[in-house]
């Protein structure tokens, strides 16, 4: 018995559009597929059961507990695949790179490996390793939104040809004309100098300036200033008069200084009114949020996530770039994938705030 087309699917890996793109393209290229497996846990085995009756795709339960315990899984039975049915082709369905050995071990049984991979899941290092890769992404409208990369070339994932370009009329010919004779201008006679009299302009008269009035003072009479000043004439220094002696003068006492005039009293400022102060509502309290499941409650991929962030099981919110440095060290993203969108398919799950320009990652509580 001879399998000509295998697909292999890693279920905790890619989504289940994905998974029916992946069905369509092999079909499309090959004309049949005749091994159709899907690995995953039983929680995703009840979750995708509609899909996979569908489809055709016989679920493959894994129970074991562990990180990678479902990629052996489906390692090993590949290899079993191969050895017993001798497949032409062998596709994996992953955006996971640990899948390299494997790759190289059917290569080397004679099957020819391609690759399909979700747009945002997948690195440049995992692409190198198989024959063929493309790259799928959620469809609208039944047309995939990323297009397909391979290994040295490149294939397309729409469904419809494209549309050959119009063709265009060709231009039409300009008649040749011959041009004109060139004529040499003739010098023009420049016209001979004429003397102008040059007639002085008059020195500028400064107006005179006004005269200023003068200043009038708030509250007092305008007084006239008189023209001149007289100067008084210095009158001649008497003569000193011959000493007479006296008897003890007795000092007159000094005369009184006149009482100073004692300051208005300043008016005090006029106080403004100001508006009383309004006391502001206080803000009503949030509502208690409920705390996040223990990670038991969650199926294995949840749990993978959560056992590289422990902080979100407390109910706390992790920074994005924070979380994408942990997810790259689990072998859980990759090295240019993009955070945003590893959590976009669990949405469910997990809540980017805010809302707009996400830059924070919670686990959202388990409802019910």
């Amino acid at each position: 018995m001879s399998a000509g087309v295998m697909l292999l699917i890693d279920a905790d890996n890619v989504s289940v559009d994905v998974m029916e793109q992946a069905v369509e393209l092999m079909i499309e290229r090959h004309g049949a597929l005749h091994v159709r497996r899907a690995y995953c846990t039983a929680e995703s085995a009840l979750k995708h059961q509609t899909t996979f009756k569908r489809l055709g795709i016989k679920p493959m339960v894994n129970l074991a507990a562990g990180k990678n315990s479902t990629d052996i899984a489906m390692a090993v039975d590949a290899i079993d695949l191969v050895l017993a049915l001798r497949p032409e082709v062998v596709a994996i369905a992953s955006s996971d790179s640990d899948f390299a050995p494997l790759v190289q071990r059917l290569r080397e049984k004679g099957c020819r490996v391609v690759g399909i991979g979700q747009d945002g899941k997948t690195g440049d290092e995992t692409i190198s390793v198989y024959d063929e890769f493309t790259v799928l992404a959620h469809r609208r409208g039944g047309v995939a939104k990323a297009p397909a990369r391979g290994r040295g070339t490149r294939t397309s994932t729409r469904r419809e040809p494209p549309t050959p370009p119009p063709r265009r009329a060709p231009a039409p010919v300009a008649p040749v004309v011959a041009a004109a004779p060139v004529v040499a201008p003739q010098p023009v006679a420049e016209p001979e100098p004429v003397d102008v009299p040059v007639v002085e302009a008059a020195p500028a008269v400064e107006p005179p300036a006004p005269e200023r009035a003068p200043r009038r003072r708030r509250g007092r009479r305008d007084a006239e200033l008189p023209a001149e000043v007289p100067v008084a004439a210095e009158a001649p220094m008497p003569e000193p008069e011959p000493e007479v002696p006296t008897p003890a003068a007795v000092p007159e006492p000094a005369p009184e200084a006149p009482a100073a005039e004692a300051p208005a009293p300043r008016r005090a400022p006029r106080r403004r009114k100001t508006a009383e102060p309004v006391a502001e509502a206080a803000p009503a309290p949030e509502p208690a949020r409920p705390a996040p499941a223990p990670a038991a409650a969650y199926p294995d991929e949840i749990r993978q996530i959560l056992a590289a962030l422990p902080e979100l099981l407390r109910g706390d919110a992790i920074e994005l770039r924070l979380a994408a440095e942990r997810l790259r060290d689990a072998d859980l993203l990759g090295p240019r994938a993009s955070s945003t969108r590893f959590f976009a398919p669990h949405a469910d799950r997990f809540e980017l705030l805010p809302a707009g320009q996400p830059n924070k990652v919670r686990l959202r509580p388990i409802e019910g």
